[in-house]
């Protein structure tokens, strides 16, 4: 006969909360497995940049007129003359044999970014700079500025008031300034007048160039394009460029298979470099860096003078005795013998490298010295970059 036994209300309860808590663990490993391994990769949108599709840089020089006195001196600012008068004529105004003396007009110099497709009609920002001996363009109208391109044509034109972010208050005694009052800005103050031709929809091979070129990250770039539109389509050319063909499923459709590829998702490879800022005392150091087993040690002569003197008087109502000034000089030497020798063992990591130089309590810019002495001994595997 077949006994059939059951568990009891509590222990089925004890099971029951075991299964859960194995569940819960189980959970959060795979959430942290997941997040970490995501974290570490980056979509392909945020390190190609996709060729053809480019901004454009243009320059123009104008005149800003309604400033409050903070204009060029013409008598300075010859430039700004000529352009006041070439401006006045062109509108039926003889100014030439006249002493202009207004100090409300500034030369300017215009700058903006065409955005890549912009069409005919589309408002673009752009900044304005004083060119003269300006001293504030708060308040002033910009006139219209034909902006150019590198090929010298005229892309879009510029014209309105000028946003100033920067002021400057003067009085007999003191100035303040904040900001820079000689550099503005004019939201959607262009009009793009002329538009770059390019045919995106139609285009049977696309380019992707990468922002930090290297062979590794380019070729799993390349393998996970591949692997998602199921066919060779991508292939290494060089450590900065993909060159993807459109497959068949893709005929017609480049913007969507763009859409699709800047999505998906590839671990950047990097090589071991230290970036040191002498100048502010900054050491940057990527993860990949490594070091050989080396010897380190610090130290420095320090003398410190303090004089500290101390005045000698007489008794009150004696009459004699005079003060004097008795000099107290004390001297201490440090020979920096609190400085210990630090030994960092073959292949350490980056954690370990910073650790190891912090026990010696070594600053930032011994910090710097030490490792270009390192890397003068051969014993550290990464490249260094003085900015």
């Amino acid at each position: 006969m077949t006994q059939i036994s059951f568990l009891s209300p509590t222990k089925a309860w004890h099971c029951t909360c075991r299964v859960a808590v194995r569940l819960a663990v189980c959970a959060l490993t795979f959430a942290f497995l997941w997040t970490s391994d995501a974290a570490a990769q980056a979509r392909i949108k945020d390190i190609v940049d996709f060729e053809g599709v480019r901004e454009n840089l243009l320059v123009g020089y104008g005149l800003v007129v309604g400033l409050n006195g903070t204009g060029d001196s013409l008598s300075s600012a010859v430039f700004t003359k000529e352009s006041l008068i070439g401006m006045l004529e062109r509108l039926g105004v003889n100014a030439r044999d006249n002493n202009l003396k207004t100090n409300n007009v500034a030369a300017v110099m215009v700058t903006a970014t065409l955005p890549p497709f912009a069409r005919q009609g589309n408002r673009i920002d752009v900044g304005v700079s004083a060119l003269g001996d300006a001293k504030n363009l708060l308040g002033g109208t910009l006139l219209v500025t034909p902006l150019l391109g590198a090929d010298g044509e005229v892309y879009s034109v510029a014209q309105g008031s000028l946003q100033v972010g920067g002021f400057t208050a003067q009085g007999a005694g003191e100035t303040v300034t904040k900001g820079v009052p000689t550099s503005a800005r004019i939201p959607n103050g262009a009009i793009v007048e002329r538009e770059i031709p390019f045919r995106l929809a139609g285009m049977k091979q696309v380019r992707l160039s990468l922002r930090n070129p290297d062979f590794t990250t380019a070729r799993r770039i390349a393998r996970a394009v591949n692997a998602f539109v199921g066919e060779r389509s991508a292939r290494v050319t060089d450590p900065a460029t993909v060159e993807l063909s459109v497959p068949k499923s893709y005929k017609n459709a480049v913007v969507e298979l763009l859409t699709d590829v800047e999505q998906l998702r590839v671990e950047p490879d990097t090589i071991a470099k230290v970036v040191i800022d002498e100048q502010a005392g900054v050491i940057v150091m990527g993860e990949n860096v490594r070091i050989s087993t080396v010897a380190i040690a610090q130290g420095s002569l320090t003398i410190r003078i303090t004089e500290t003197p101390q005045v000698s008087q007489p008794q009150p109502f004696s009459n004699t005795g005079s003060t004097a000034i008795v000099d107290r000089t004390d001297v201490q030497i440090d020979q920096g013998e609190d400085k210990k020798l630090g030994v960092l063992n073959n292949g350490v990591t980056l954690q370990e490298l910073v650790n190891g130089i912090n026990v010696l309590g070594i600053g930032p810019r011994d910090m710097i010295t030490i490792l270009q002495a390192i890397k003068a001994a051969g014993a550290l595997q990464a490249e260094i970059e003085v900015l």
